[in-house]
């Protein structure tokens, strides 16, 4: 049975007084009944965080819901397993093979002295973690010597493989995946090193990272033309700060974006990252301009924002496919006021993502997918859009028409 819910008004300033009237003289029956809910209510808003999105944790489960309306994964109980690291984990590993101090194979037993001793398929395997600093330095000391009577000096040749570069490319290499792979910014690496005794001023973080990066621009640029084959292409962007950019005299937007672009194929995934002015359907419209024409149209995931959407060359075409998670994360926002409405709409989604499990558990291939999809998701979207629209239609009716036209139909304020 479901707990009985009802409201209650109070404020910081009745709430004061009730305690500093306790103090003088017993709660009075309404004081306590009042205090009592509030705290209640308290209690129930810290437990009700929650940091998922499943339809369970977002509402209560309802007498006349379906047990299966539900995600697939809802019912799903994480795999079993201690989250240790096996030795085969350890891949960049510095690998030694130590052998017996003392037998070798075909050795006889020092045990029993009868039979003899063979090399086993599996070693004892020793995991052993040290901690180094992510960019080593080594100091060679090159002996010199002098003559005493014609002031030659001679120099000890450095040893092989030491290079005339200070920073090899190791180190650009491991700079650039700290900042950029990692989002180490220049100057905590800089303080980094410095309690570790190898001075890396952020400068010159910045200029070994610029040069490397001259180096890298043909494969970059491949992988750009390579991204723009791709069947599906995934996009999005996020605010970024940037403390210098060059920006055109005309240009007039102030913000700076960086745009992720996850292009897959049959059988790579290409992400691509853009940091600049434009946003991510500009981007995008770049990328697009390299994918070659006899290709049949990609299909572009993304969320409904209007900056996300390409402005296309002639000649080139896009399916656009906007993201039925970003939909239905607003629903859940406003689960806890339109329960019963939400309920339904949450349920109906989760028969769809009930169906694309199944899908991807029988390992089908794109095209049986959609198939899939077509013949037992394709009714369950058209009666979930039908129950909107009437929804819709619904509140058109009750609002006046002076709210629709003044802009606050349905409380928002954007019509």
């Amino acid at each position: 049975m479901k707990p009985v819910r009802r409201r209650v008004d109070v404020n910081l300033d009745e709430l004061d007084r009730m305690l500093d009237g306790a103090r003088q003289a017993p709660l009075s029956e309404a004081d306590y009944d009042k205090l009592k809910g509030a705290l209640h209510a308290l209690a129930a808003m810290l437990v009700g965080l929650r940091n998922t999105e499943k339809t369970k944790a977002v509402l209560e489960e309802s007498e006349g819901s379906e047990p299966g309306a539900g995600t697939q994964s809802d019912a799903e109980a994480p795999p079993p397993g201690h989250g240790r690291n096996g030795a085969g984990a350890f891949g960049g590993a510095h690998k030694v093979e130590i052998a017996h101090q003392k037998l070798t194979h075909g050795d006889r037993c020092p045990e029993c002295e009868k039979g003899n001793v063979y090399g086993q398929k599996e070693p004892k395997v020793l995991v052993r973690i040290v901690g180094q600093a992510p960019l080593a330095a080594t100091v060679y000391s090159l002996e010199r010597l002098r003559c005493g009577a014609c002031g030659q000096v001679f120099t000890a040749q450095e040893p092989e493989g030491v290079g005339p570069e200070k920073y090899d490319e190791t180190a650009a290499a491991m700079i650039a995946q700290l900042k950029y792979g990692s989002g180490v910014p220049f100057h905590r690496l800089e303080q980094l090193e410095a309690h570790l005794g190898i001075p890396m001023p952020a400068a010159t973080q910045w200029d070994i990272v610029e040069e490397a990066a001259e180096l890298m621009k043909p494969a970059r640029d491949e992988l750009i033309r390579q991204a723009a084959q791709g069947k599906v292409l995934h996009n999005d962007d996020t605010s970024m700060r940037v403390l210098k950019l060059k920006r055109a005299e005309e240009d007039q937007r102030t913000g700076v974006f960086t745009s992720g672009i996850v292009s897959t194929g049959e059988v790579w995934k290409i992400a691509l990252f853009f940091t600049g002015r434009q946003h991510a359907g500009e981007n995008i419209a770049d990328v697009m301009k390299q994918r070659a024409r006899e290709l049949p149209a990609p299909i572009q995931m993304c969320d409904a924002l209007s900056r996300n959407v390409p402005k296309l060359p002639a000649g080139v075409e896009i399916l656009l496919a906007l993201c039925l998670a970003h939909g239905r994360r607003q629903i859940v926002e406003v689960a806890a006021n339109f329960p019963e409405d939400c309920r339904y709409v949450l349920e109906m989604l989760g028969q769809v993502y009930g169906h694309d499990a199944e899908a991807r558990k029988q390992a089908m291939t794109p095209v049986q997918r959609l198939q899939f999809h077509q013949q037992r998701s394709g009714p369950v979207m058209e009666q979930l859009h039908r129950w909107l629209e009437m929804q819709l239609a619904e509140r058109r009716n009750r609002t006046p028409g002076w709210a629709r036209r003044s802009g606050i139909c349905c409380g928002t304020g954007r019509g």
